[in-house]
This record gives C-alpha cells, structure tokens and sequence, in this order.
C-alpha cells in the first residue's frame, strides 16, 4: 500500500466514523418537540441571535487557523482545512486527543503532494541529477520525524496557551462572582489552584524544553496566549448570544463573569468528547439557573463542533 493510499484510507475512516457518531447522536435526542417549541416561540431578536451566533462559527474556526499558523507557518487555506478535519477527529477520541494527530496527517499529506508536484516540474525545466538532488534535499527537510515532532510539540503549545487564557479569564470571573465561590466548595478551588500552577511550569519550561524540535520563545508563547483570548470572547459572546435568544440571560452584569466562569469549569472538568455536551449543559444550568441555560451550553456546542464538521467535506482537497 502506498503513502497516499494510506493518507485516503485514514482521512475517510475518520470522517466516515464522526459522521456516524453525529447520525447517532441526532437519532437518541428524544426531545425534538421541546426544541421546536422554544424556537417557535423565540421573537425576531432572539432568532437574530441565533443567527448570528450560527454566523460566528466561521470566525471562531478562521481564529483558530490563525492560532495555529502562527505556532507553524503555513498558509491560510491549509491552516483552515486542518483546523475543520481536526474538528472530526477531534469528535471521536478521547479528550480530543486526535485533533493534532489529524493536522499532522493532512500536513503530510500536502507536503508529499508538494514534493510530487516538484517532481513533475523539475522534470521538464531541470536536468536529471539536479532534480533528484534538489528533491532529495526537500524531503529530508520535511521528513516524517520533523514533521511529527513539529506538529505534536507546537500542538501541546496550542492547548496549553488557549487553556491558559480560559483560566485567566475565568479566575478573573471569580473574582466578581464571589458567589459562585460558595457553589463550587473548596475541592474545585484546590483544583483550579494546581491547574494553574502546572501552566506557570509549563510556560516556564516550554522554551527550553523544545528547543530541540522546534523554534518556540516567550514572545510567540505570549503571542498564542493572547490569540487565544480573542478566540475565547468570540465564544463569549457566542454564548451571550444563544442564553438572550433563549431567555437566560437576566442579569447581564452578573452573567458575563458566568461566561467567563462557564469556560472554565467545561475546561477544568475532567470529560470526554461524547459526554461533553452533557457536561455543558449541566454547568450551563448551575451558573445561569434555568433549563433553557443548558439547552444554550449543548446549542452552542452543537454550532461549534457540531457545524465545522459537516463543513469539512466541502474543503477537503479534490483527488488528482
């Protein structure tokens, strides 16, 4: 079996099963005619704001891509097919932890593409001894190993900035929440405690730690983590959004620390992909108080994970 052979085989399987999960997960909702009622009754406002919630989803998935061409340089376009493919694989591993795998496979796969263009051109401007060399230089550069280590080491970079800067915001929303103190007792305090203080090792340690493998320093680490706080208020005010169409955003002060709180507590919270969206919706309930608050959390994540994946077909590359 050759390499692109292999590259096809593993990019449909993961699509084919990510659209099964979602198939599965539409034919298990039992509760379609609550779903069709609370839109039904919803005023042309609020299903504006659902609609332009629906339209944030692109900027979201575009400050994303943005976040992770910065940590490896690429282009615009690629950096968007990866981030919506690894939303699928994403969707079906545990703690998402396929999501940069997957990045890493269509990387690949486009530079394999390159050197095979490469060679069709060198073959008619170039003399034979120095296309080989010139394509043999180029794959060494991009050998599978750097490849690799490139995309794993910046994607730990990735996740350890955005969660980052969803603690930063969120233990900012405690500090004007006092109490949300009260609701979350002494052990998730202890716990947010220790998760800050890995990140505080972590982004001392980075630098250093992959000097070997990649060119990282402080300033493109601040860079990543100030990224990632444009891309957590476009959630922000994404959530804004679906709580005021569906009615549960009532004290809009004391409902943006909540936000910001929310964030936190879906990321802290231990989960995996298929029991999210309940762990959404049920830290949804606790902070803003009503059912329809936890419809907002398992909406919103519908819009964001939901959507970019039924997208991807549509820009996956087409076979030559």
């Amino acid at each position: 079996m050759d390499r692109k052979t292999l590259f096809y085989i593993i990019e449909w399987s993961v699509t084919l099963v990510a659209c099964a999960y979602l198939v599965y997960r539409l034919i298990i909702f039992d509760d379609y005619a609550s779903l069709w009622e609370t839109f039904r009754s919803m005023g042309m406002l609020q299903l504006f704001a659902i609609n332009l919630c629906v339209a944030l989803m692109p900027v979201n998935m575009a400050l994303e891509a943005w976040r992770w061409k910065t940590l490896v340089p690429m282009s615009w376009r690629e950096a968007n097919r990866q981030v919506y493919y690894s939303k699928l694989a994403g969707l079906i591993t545990p703690w998402r932890l396929g999501e940069y795998p997957a990045r890493g496979v269509l990387m690949e796969q486009s530079e394999k593409s390159e050197i095979s263009n490469l060679h069709t051109t060198k073959q008619i401007v170039r003399p034979e001894e120095d296309k080989k060399s010139e394509i043999s230089n180029l794959k060494s550069e991009i050998s599978k190993d750097s490849l690799w280590t490139k995309v794993l080491s910046m994607g730990a970079v990735g996740s350890a900035t955005m969660t980052a800067a969803i603690v930063l915001a969120g233990c900012a929303g405690i500090a004007f929440s006092p109490a949300v103190l009260t609701i979350l007792g002494n052990s998730y305090l202890y716990a947010l405690g220790g998760v800050v203080l890995v990140l505080a090792v972590v982004y001392a340690l980075f630098p250093k730690a992959l000097k070997n493998y990649v060119a990282l320093n402080y300033p493109l680490l601040l860079e990543s983590t100030m990224q990632s706080l444009v891309r957590l208020a476009c959630w922000c005010v994404q959530l804004g959004l679906v709580l005021y169409a569906l009615g549960a955003m009532s004290n809009v002060k004391c409902q943006i620390s909540n936000v910001l709180i929310y964030f936190l507590l879906v990321t802290v919270t231990p989960n995996v992909p298929i029991a999210e969206v309940g762990v959404r919706g049920a830290w949804a309930i606790t902070l803003f108080g009503s059912m329809n608050a936890g419809f907002a959390g398992v909406l919103l994540w519908t819009i964001n994970t939901l959507l970019p994946c039924l997208i991807w077909p549509f820009l996956r590359k087409k076979d030559k």
